[in-house]
């Protein structure tokens, strides 16, 4: 005979395996069965009873002494997931959200060796001052916002490498061009977990920026808000690191607890 008990069943498996997959992915090494139930607050059987169903699955496995741990199934399916995830259709929503919310230019730059490649772009309208962060416009790290978040993912020596290699030419008169003001700038940049151009590639544009990370806790890409010099508000960093975060989320990265203030 049919009851509602019966009826909610499937539900509960999954639920159950679910359970079961969030307590195993806490754990580095197999998990004993007695364990996975006590955390899971399984009756045993029916813990070793959903295990066995999702180890004929490859969702996980058992070891020779009993104990589980994550299959492989599950970086197969997370793998699929991952080469479905495309930066540029991901980022795009959340810019669109964003240039809605402040009215101005957003863009989504790359790196492409000591260079800023910006591949997407959504367009203000509110003046006719032009701004260089087009798509397929490139300028160097060191004066663009999304390319010192580059430099400051380098690490001191790099920036070293990078300021001999290329001189750190200047693009305007507020360009920085000597180490010293670019390790000074790099600093406050780690402090503020955001990055500023202030008319340093093109004059009357300044821009703000925040890093986009993937899955793997790579820096991938760089968001920023660019507006006419007498447009541009402060104010806005946190709302531009916080639409980079969503972004990052998106792409599987997930922050440290460390970050949280």
């Amino acid at each position: 005979m049919s009851t509602p008990e019966t009826a909610k069943s499937p539900i509960q498996v999954i639920e159950r395996m679910m359970k079961l997959l969030d307590v195993l992915a806490e754990h580095p090494d197999p998990v004993a069965l007695k364990q996975l139930a006590a955390e899971t607050g399984l009756h045993p059987s029916t813990a070793h009873r959903i295990l066995g169903a999702m180890s004929s699955s490859g969702f996980v496995e058992r070891s020779d002494g009993g104990a589980y741990r994550l299959g492989i199934r599950l970086l197969e399916l997370g793998s699929l997931v991952k080469s479905r995830i495309s930066l540029r259709e991901t980022a795009m929503a959340a810019m669109v959200r964003l240039h809605g919310t402040t009215g101005e230019s957003v863009n989504l730059g790359i790196r492409a060796g000591d260079e800023i490649v910006y591949v997407e772009r959504t367009s203000s309208g509110k003046s006719a001052v032009r701004v260089v962060h087009i798509v397929g416009a490139r300028a160097p790290l060191h004066t663009t916002a999304t390319g010192k978040l580059f430099l400051v993912e380098d690490g001191p020596q790099k920036v070293k490498e990078y300021a001999r290699r290329t001189g750190l030419p200047s693009s305007t008169p507020t360009s920085i061009t000597t180490l010293q003001g670019l390790e000074k700038e790099l600093d406050k940049v780690r402090r503020h977990g955001v990055a500023y151009d202030l008319d340093e590639v093109e004059t009357g544009v300044r821009c703000i920026a925040a890093g986009i990370r993937d899955d793997s806790g790579d820096l991938i890409a760089g968001l920023s808000l660019s507006t006419p010099s007498e447009r541009f508000n402060p104010d806005w960093a946190p709302l531009i690191r916080q639409t980079a975060d969503e972004i990052s989320s998106a792409l599987g990265y997930v922050a440290p607890a460390t970050r949280q203030t």
